[in-house]
């Protein structure tokens, strides 16, 4: 992962899409198995599913499970009514513990190779906005029903002068054409809904989470007469090149990301971000 100066703009610092958060009661994630075999990850972060070292490993054990019990169907979902998830949490990057950042980044390493490798169906429910790690998610799995809406989904990782780890850059060549995947990275589009729709981001638009949810599980029988072993090799297969891009190169992609972290000027950039999120709150 390379990571340029962040772009500045009237004297701000601009830095990713994602927010602080409040303290969490309760579990991260809701993992629950309906009478057809097909499991339901619902991240349970609020107000935005910011992703942190917590959520994260909550979504790796659920991934884990479900693979143990040979569901043999998963939808991923959220538990907020109007974003599916906004990315990276701030704070995992703002004056970091070290050893921490650490089991942050490959935490998320795990739950994407555990995701878009997996050999069961997956299934994304978009209800809500889906920038950056959101967007990520999303296009980890097989198909995507997104609510209509005034939501936006995508990786606009470029505007704020990071450039997408290769990983990033790969699921999003799985999911919409190499041209418009390079179109969209370069330019950090935020796509709306009907552009999504248009541009293979997203398989449907639905009505509502409830909507979104059918329209996944009716994705999923599509498979009932495919015997589950060769339509999951062929998943793999066709997946195969980027998820061992990643095995192979996991220990580099840390470090860039830990140097990142490192850079006195992305740290004077989150600071800058956090105090403008504190006096916005305060209003």
């Amino acid at each position: 992962m390379l990571f340029a100066r962040h772009l500045v703009n009237t004297g701000k610092v601009l830095v990713p899409n994602i927010r602080t958060m409040a303290s969490q009661s309760g579990p991260l994630v809701d993992l629950s198995v309906d009478k057809d075999g097909i499991a339901v990850l619902t991240m349970n972060r609020p107000p935005v599913n910011s992703l942190n070292l917590e959520l994260l490993q909550e979504m790796s054990k659920s991934l884990d499970e479900v693979a143990k019990n040979k569901t043999k169907a998963m939808i991923l979902t959220s538990s907020s009514p109007t974003v599916f998830s906004a990315g990276l949490d701030i704070m995992e990057m703002y004056k970091p513990d070290l050893k921490r950042a650490e089991q942050f980044w490959t935490t998320l390493q795990d739950v994407w190779l555990k995701l878009f490798g997996s050999n069961f169906i997956t299934a994304a429910a978009i209800n809500g906005h889906a920038p950056a790690g959101g967007c990520l998610l999303s296009m980890s799995c097989e198909y995507r029903a997104m609510v209509s809406g005034k939501y936006a989904i995508g990786l606009n990782e470029t505007a704020l002068g990071i450039v997408a780890p290769t990983w990033f850059m790969d699921t999003m060549c799985h999911t919409i054409p190499i041209r418009q995947a390079e179109y969209a990275l370069t330019t950090a589009k935020m796509f709306s809904v009907e552009e999504a729709l248009k541009v293979g981001l997203i398989d449907e638009a639905a009505t509502d989470k409830a909507d979104a949810i059918e329209k996944c599980k009716q994705f999923i029988k599509k498979f009932d007469k495919i015997p589950p072993l060769a339509r999951a090799v062929t998943k793999q297969k066709i997946r195969q090149a980027p998820l061992a891009r990643l095995q192979k190169n996991r220990q580099q992609d840390l470090e860039e990301f830990l140097g990142f972290l490192k850079n006195p000027v992305i740290q004077q950039g989150l600071e800058m971000y956090i105090q403008a999120l504190k006096q916005k709150a305060a209003k």
